[in-house]
């Protein structure tokens, strides 16, 4: 067993909360719910390349309401309608199409959340979380084969939920209306 204050010594975020000025980040709370989630992709889900971000990657200025985690799942989270269909025309499979890189969004079972709420995340995030590599480059993903695999429909998240037993359950959100899959 890894002791906790290990296993998160790598994740932790750069801006912990400074209790002199509580406006300079988010809560303590809210950095061990995303550090909680962040633990449980990457131990249990198999999850690479995870982050915390604590400001929105439009404007670094910009706090985000709550710290959101970015990372790469070991299979794609989501196909988009309409890349589907391509998908099956052209006799690709899934497994062939390069993952994507997800935004996730911490919250709690009890929180109560407002189409609000949802609005605001979804204005502080871009359509695709940034990311970077040890050199400073942009972080490469794998080849997309056969031009599918490129990002459509507007943002999207995961949100997870976690519950009292620290059970969390994943759920894909999207900003605006998405037409339904093909079955």
């Amino acid at each position: 067993m890894i002791p906790l204050a290990t296993a998160f010594s790598t994740s932790v975020p750069s801006s912990i909360p400074d209790p002199a000025n509580p406006s300079a980040t988010h809560s303590i709370y809210h950095h061990a719910l995303a550090s909680q989630v962040l633990y449980n992709l990457q131990y249990q889900h198999d999850w690479t390349s995870l982050r915390i971000h604590t400001h929105s990657p439009s404007d670094s200025a910009r706090l985000l309401p709550r710290p959101l985690l970015s990372g790469l799942p070991p299979q794609r989270v989501y196909v988009h309608p309409d890349e589907q269909v391509e998908m099956l025309t052209r006799g690709i499979r899934e497994q062939d199409v390069a993952v994507e890189r997800e935004w996730v969004l911490p919250t709690h079972l009890k929180e109560k959340w407002s189409l609000r709420r949802f609005a605001e995340v979804f204005d502080a995030v871009g359509k695709v979380p940034p990311d970077v590599d040890k050199d400073g480059g942009p972080e490469s993903v794998g080849e997309v084969k056969g031009g599918v695999g490129s990002r459509r429909g507007g943002k999207r998240a995961l949100l997870a939920t976690v519950a009292d037993d620290s059970t969390v359950v994943y759920y894909v959100v999207h900003d605006g209306i998405v037409k339904p899959r093909q079955n």
